[in-house]
């Protein structure tokens, strides 16, 4: 644990590769690593350069002046051995391989993985990777990125740990344009020492670690897996997301990461095994990641919907009671409350239809009327606004978002349409707490996400 603290967290990282060029490797972790904000010292070893990107080089990790914690390694692989052995005599013990060339590169590969356990025997090593994209550590106040990937994440306490690079690359790029609370991200490689269990440990056991999302392929030692992610699982929500449970899939997880996949059966008594919560899909994860990202205890399966459209409600409405979740009628007292506030051809029922052309007087009213109820049947308050021309969206979101930054019940939102203002107006909404989606679908798919944790 202490060794993986100072992979996340060192104070002085050795760039073995380090290039001025933007389109290298080298190039990108030094940028990555600058654009994090990383407070501690960066220093790329280049043979010839005297300075790269501004800052001084050094020509091997022995001419490096003072203590280095982690050496990030992203040169060739014929050489990538030579280094780790230099590493080992200078004393650092954490290194990042990037580059690949071992395991997944037939016999040469395997004798060059084979020497590189020998170097870390002997120099007692914590190696991560090879074959890796490498990670990424958005935590407040200790920002860290040694990754070629090419954005940061957003930050917040969902963490990834990926045995695919491109997963991860797509999760973060999806974390960005939604809103994700992704803020830490591990690409795993060959996972030569550290491996997913390994990983899910360490990040489990962090108290800015909300929830931890996994894609996985392939697990080496299947009863130490469960065994760790049963006790993560109990405090807090571990989504798994199990490539290659199709034939065609397997042989696919096989050629990728050279190790035998679940299949659909294997992958879903896994899964329950480990206390995890099994999803199918890229956007389902990303869903989950939303979901716990703002409401990581989950919540219970009894909910409202409250929307302004009629075919949306429906679709969200089907969508909802697919997830297993439970839509309680109105109390009465309720009932004939909103029947006094609304128009008299609104639905006044579970899901509640304001009608489209509401405005932020009807929806606040609604929403207030609810969750001041004093005594409510309902375990999360879901909101659907679809946004017609003749409706300024803006007032209803700032009346949404003041209401529920004080709700005593887990409220969700949806807008849909042609959102002019859509990064403000979710903005706004993330900023009170609520998670907001594109679709009611998705909405309806994160609730039963956070709902099964709660019930598991």
């Amino acid at each position: 644990m202490r060794s993986l603290d100072r992979l996340f967290h060192p104070a002085a990282v050795a760039i073995v590769g380090a290039s001025e060029r933007p389109g290298s490797s080298g190039g990108a972790v030094l940028s990555n690593m600058i654009a994090s904000g990383y407070d501690g010292r960066i220093l790329p070893v280049h043979p010839k350069a005297e300075t790269v990107m501004g800052l001084r080089a050094y020509p091997s990790l022995a001419a490096v002046d003072g203590p280095v914690d982690l050496a990030v390694i992203v040169v060739r692989p014929d050489l990538i051995n030579g280094v780790v052995e230099e590493a080992g005599q200078a004393g650092i013990r954490q290194i990042l391989i990037l580059p690949g060339g071992y395991s997944e590169a037939g016999d040469a590969g395997r004798a060059r993985e084979a020497a590189l356990r020998d170097i870390a025997a002997r120099h007692d090593l914590c190696i991560a990777g090879p074959n890796c994209a490498g990670l990424i550590d958005a935590r407040p106040g200790a920002p860290f990125a040694a990754t070629f990937l090419r954005d940061l994440t957003p930050g917040g306490g969902v963490a990834l740990i990926s045995q695919s690079g491109a997963i991860a690359e797509e999760a973060i790029c999806y974390a960005n344009e939604n809103g994700v609370p992704l803020g830490t991200v591990v690409s795993v490689g060959n996972g030569l020492q550290l491996g997913v269990a390994e990983y899910l440990d360490y990040l489990g056991g962090r108290d800015d670690v909300q929830a931890v999302l996994l894609y996985i392929e392939s697990v080496a030692d299947r009863e130490a897996f469960e065994r760790i992610a049963r006790s993560i699982a109990r405090r807090k929500p571990v989504v798994a997301l199990i490539g290659g449970r199709t034939g065609a899939g397997a042989a696919a997880a096989l050629r990728h990461t050279g190790a035998r996949a679940f299949d659909a059966a294997e992958a879903a008594g896994f899964a329950a095994r480990c206390g995890m919560i099994r999803v199918t899909s890229l956007r389902e994860m990303m869903s989950a990641a939303m979901g716990f990202g703002f409401y990581p205890g989950g919540i219970g399966r009894r909910v409202l919907l409250v929307s302004n459209s009629g075919g949306p409600g429906v679709i969200a409405t089907d969508r909802l009671i697919d997830e297993g979740l439970e839509m309680p009628p109105l109390p009465a007292g309720l009932a004939a409350e909103l029947r006094q506030l609304l128009p008299a051809e609104a639905a006044v029922a579970n899901p509640m239809d304001l009608l489209a052309d509401a405005r932020e007087d009807r929806f606040a009213a609604t929403l207030s009327a609810v969750l001041s109820a004093p005594s409510s049947p309902y375990d999360a308050v879901l909101s659907l606004h679809v946004v017609p021309f003749m409706v300024d969206a803006a007032p209803v979101v700032e009346r949404l978002a003041d209401i529920a930054a004080g709700a005593r019940l887990p409220v969700m939102h949806t807008m849909m349409g042609t959102l002019e203002q859509r990064e403000d107006w979710f903005a706004t909404l993330r900023g009170a707490g609520v998670p907001v989606f594109r679709d009611g679908e998705q909405m309806a798919q994160a609730a039963g996400l956070l709902a099964r944790f709660r019930a598991e």
